[in-house]
């Protein structure tokens, strides 16, 4: 008589599926935060560079600074509403 084969997938653990989701959240809140923080430091950094040369280069890369503003404002409100999803579900 032959043996079973082996299972598939992983069992489902309620507590293991709530800190992989906290931690999912979590990674995205920081990538979020980051990515406004860089976001602001290049639009922001042409006014405090003394160099002419450097501060032209800076600033014509203000639409990659926007970007990561965007970019990061989107992480931000993502991670408000999973919150808000979360603690609805609750």
């Amino acid at each position: 008589m032959p043996l079973p084969s082996a299972p598939d997938r992983k069992p489902v653990i309620p507590a293991r599926r709530l800190a992989a989701s906290a931690k999912a959240n979590n990674e995205l809140l920081f990538k979020g935060v980051l990515c406004l923080l860089i976001g602001a430091g290049v639009l922001v950094s042409p006014y405090f560079i003394t160099s002419p040369g450097m501060q032209s280069i800076v600033a014509q890369s203000s639409l990659v600074g926007w970007f990561a503003v965007v970019l990061g404002a989107a992480f931000v409100g993502l991670y408000a509403r999973r919150r808000m999803a979360a603690s609805a579900k609750d």
